[in-house]
């Protein structure tokens, strides 16, 4: 059986996984503080027909050896996380971070999870969480009565309350970062969890340490790049469709050689 017949359908598996990444980036085109991913791929072990060095005679050896390839497979899908734009909502409890930095939730298991999609409420309560009702960490609670909220690019919280003069201070924003934040897994809804390969969280202020800094009536727009990903979109179908070619020329040929006998 001719080899390229199972290599080819190594590349079709692999442009598949491309342009399975490039469809959820495009999906997600839209969704705050969304990350895109971008696949990457490795050449598979070669079947050695000839060493290079191997002796061609007494005195000379092969400068270049015979090795022919078994295809490709898919390494990583890696996230990517540069900054998207970010987009003024005048919301007071909308937040987004420019540099790097996580906001820190809590999830109803208490496990912590992170995220960038800086879009918060209040809960009744008056804690401050997320669209799912997940709380952000450290806790914050806003007076009820407050009839102004102001968020420092340090993450300081402040109020403003009937009767009062001046704002009160009723918590700060901290941001978390990872030596790899490319090790988080995704678990959708914008959220991350921490991993062995991520490494341990890092928490800190807004601005000091290399982390990034708050802007207050902003989100953070997706970072995936419209014009990039249908430019790969149409490569990885251009990829699928030329092995198919292979698979198709290859089966051909197979049909030659069973005919000779004709």
């Amino acid at each position: 059986m001719m080899q390229s017949l199972y290599t080819s359908s190594t590349g079709m598996l692999a442009m598949q996984s491309q342009i399975d990444t490039t469809a959820n980036n495009i999906a997600n085109v839209n969704t705050m503080g969304f990350k895109k991913s971008r696949a990457e791929f490795a050449d598979l072990m070669y079947k050695v027909m000839t060493y290079a060095g191997t002796s061609t005679s007494d005195t000379t050896k092969s400068p270049t050896g015979i090795e022919v390839g078994l295809g490709v497979r898919p390494t990583a899908v890696n996230k990517i996380f540069s900054e998207g734009s970010l987009k003024q909502t005048d919301n007071s409890l909308d937040m987004a971070i420019t540099g790097k930095g996580f906001f820190q939730l809590q999830l109803p298991n208490g496990t912590l999870a992170y995220t960038r999609n800086g879009s918060f409420k209040v809960d009744l309560n008056g804690s401050i969480v997320n669209s799912d009702g997940y709380m952000l960490i450290p806790q914050i609670t806003i007076p009820p009565d407050a009839t102004n909220i102001s968020i420092g690019v340090d993450g300081i919280v402040s109020v403003t309350q009937p009767g009062q003069a001046q704002a009160t201070q009723v918590g700060q924003i901290s941001l978390t970062d990872f030596i790899n934040p490319a090790g988080l897994h995704a678990m959708g809804d914008n959220l991350f969890v921490e991993t062995d390969s991520s490494g341990q969280p890092v928490e800190g202020i807004a601005g000091e340490n290399g982390l990034g800094t708050i802007r207050q009536g902003f989100v953070e727009l997706s970072n995936v790049q419209l014009v990039v990903e249908l430019t790969d979109l149409i490569t990885g179908q251009r990829a699928y469709d030329a092995n198919s070619k292979v698979i198709t020329t290859s089966d051909e040929m197979l049909a030659t050689v069973n005919g000779l006998k004709r």
